[in-house]
Order: structure tokens, then sequence, then C-alpha cells
């Protein structure tokens, strides 16, 4: 029987970023006219808000949230590293990337042979310089193990879960974000050198009604109240937790050593509507971290898909994934951390179960 480790951790874009341009996602929501001034006057704003943006937008804040996420994805690659797992399996959304109008897959795994990745597709299109002043068609390797991905697909099927399967990602486009940066912020100090293990992403749709009818990015608010037309809803948070559970089942019986990876940031400001887009929903984040902390899962699944959507957690259906498989392998929490912020979009968790 295979052994199997757990981590979580985020993808944040603007990680891999300079810190000028880190709050650049809420400086693009102030120019929005349909927020109300009031909302968008520094003035009015939370105490935490106020501190982080202080006199410079941010920028001396950003130094700060980046060395916290960056120590916390440290001790992220130092489980992984004294587990020595064979295979990364890691849960991402895909935002309007790999998957767009021809099909929409709930959950897709990804059996791609080794695959080039161009890390700063989502800076360029934002027009953010990167951190390590790199050339933005800066390139590297995410190796695959495509027959290991069919033997999960196989298996995973065969539980009952109904999972689509990829061969071949999508051309002239960059690799989803989600798993490209967790290579990237994996190997933080390394980049350009070559990770030493293979990865096999997990495609979950988490954007679900939003996926197409917002791109898997930011709205403005005339547009929303116009009338989206909104797509069909992405899987349910349970049905993410039974996915999660079937693969942590499959990594336990199988011949590897399995490092299970939940790849997301928590509740995003662009998707918080009744927040005004300006600050992610710390409340409904908090409440979900201290479930994590006490290994309450009722309360995660107690949760629905649209209380999800409302508090803008699309992503966080990548955490019910892994807490799925968590759970069925009577797994337990060793290490977690909770980083919150009023400006840089998301609230970021990482964890570590052994």
């Amino acid at each position: 029987m295979a052994e199997v480790i757990g981590v979580g951790m985020t993808h944040y874009p603007l990680l891999a970023g300079k810190d000028s341009h880190m709050a650049s996602l809420l400086k693009t929501t102030l120019k929005d006219p349909d927020i109300p001034a009031e909302c968008k006057d520094p003035s009015s704003w939370p105490p935490l808000a106020q501190a982080e943006w202080g006199d410079d937008g941010g920028v001396a804040a950003a130094a700060e949230h980046r060395k916290r996420l960056i120590a916390d994805i440290d001790v992220c690659r130092s489980a992984i590293d004294d587990f020595e797992p064979d295979v990364l399996i890691v849960w991402g959304d895909d935002q309007y990337e790999n998957f767009r109008e021809e099909v929409i897959p709930s959950f897709c795994i990804l059996a791609y042979e080794d695959t080039v990745v161009h890390p700063f597709g989502v800076l360029d299109m934002i027009k953010v310089p990167n951190y390590w002043d790199l050339p933005g068609d800066t390139s590297f390797v995410m190796r695959g193990d495509p027959d290991f991905a069919k033997q999960a697909a196989s298996e995973v099927l065969g539980a009952g879960v109904d999972v689509a399967y990829s061969y071949q990602p999508r051309e002239g486009i960059h690799f989803p974000h989600a798993f490209g940066n967790t290579q990237l912020f994996l190997d933080f100090d390394n980049v350009g050198t070559q990770f030493p293990y293979p990865m096999v992403p997990m495609a979950v749709n988490c954007y679900g009604e939003h996926v197409i009818a917002r791109r898997g990015g930011i709205a403005r608010f005339a547009d929303i109240e116009a009338g989206e037309s909104l797509d069909p809803p992405g899987p349910s948070p349970r049905r993410c937790f039974e996915f999660g559970a079937a693969v942590g089942r499959f990594a336990q019986r199988c011949d590897k050593r399995v490092a299970l990876v939940a790849s997301s940031s928590w509740s995003h400001a662009f998707l918080y509507d009744k927040g005004w887009h300006l600050r992610p929903d710390t409340e409904a984040d908090q409440a979900l971290y201290d479930a994590l902390l006490d290994a309450d899962y009722d309360t995660w699944n107690a949760r629905t898909s649209r209380d999800v959507v409302e508090s803008g957690q699309h992503e966080i259906l990548n955490w019910y994934c892994l807490l799925g498989a968590m759970s069925a392998l009577d797994m337990s929490l060793t290490w977690s951390d909770f980083v919150t912020t009023e400006i840089f979009n998301s609230n970021k968790a990482f964890a570590v179960y052994q």
C-alpha cells in the first residue's frame, strides 16, 4: 500500500509579479464607475485595508504579504521533499484556459506527457512585470506521468465518480496557471531549473456559472446589472469532496508515493459581488478555516454551491477535493496557516496532512 501526504497552497498570480503591482486587481476595480464612490474611498475602508494601502498604494504591505506567503510555501515544499513523492496530484481550477466554449468538464484528469509551460502568461496579459525580471517568454518543463494519470481516471471512474480525461493541452494559450504556478511557487528560488517531481493535474470547474460568462475574470457591475448570461453551475462542494475521496483511495492503493495538493486561494475579491469586488469574504473563509482546524468536514459539506459563489469562494472547491481525500484516508492536519488581506484580492490558506 502506497503512502500519501496532503498539501494545500495558493497559486496567487500576483505573487509572481513585482511588489509595486501586487494590488493591481484592486486598482483596476477602483476604476469601475458603478461602484459607489464612498466604497472606493480608502478613508471608509476597514482598518486592515487602510493599513495595507498606506500612503504607497500597498507596495510596502506587498513585501510583507510576499514574505509570509513564501515562508508558508517553503514549509509545503520542505514537507514534500521530506516525503520524497514519486508524483504530485494537483487539484486546480481552469480559468477559461484549457477549457472554453467547446466543453467545460466538471473534473478532468490531464494525462499529459512532459509539457512546456510559460509561467508568465497571466502577468503578460495584465501587463505586470515578473518578480525575477526574467523574459516574458521564459518557460519550464512540467514533467508528466500519463500512464499513472490514465490509471487514476480508470479507478476513479470505477469508483462511481464521472471524470473526464485529456491527452493534449489546448494550443495557443498559456498552460492553466493553477498548475503552472504551483510548480513555479514550489520552486520559487530555482526558476528555470528542473523541478524534481512529475505532476498529474486534475482540473476542477470551480468557476461554474462564471467560467464562460466572465471568462474566469473580473466583471464590471454595469455588465452584471445588465443581466449576465450565466453558465450552468460547476460541481457541488459535496461532489468535489467525493471526487477527492475517490482519488485519495486510489492514491493509497497504487504503487507510488503520492503527494495530493490543493492549489488555490480562498475567497476572491473580484468574485465577491456583495463586497463590491473590493475585498474577499474573510468571515466566510475564517469559518471554514476554523472548521479545517477541527477536522469538521460536516461544516464544509453543509455549504452549498450558492453559498460558495456568493462568497466568491469559487476556487475553494480544489480544497474540497483535498479534504475529501484526507477524510477518506483518516489523515491528520500537522501544520497550517491562514493569511488574510483586504487589498491583495484573496485570503490564502496553507496546510500539510500526514
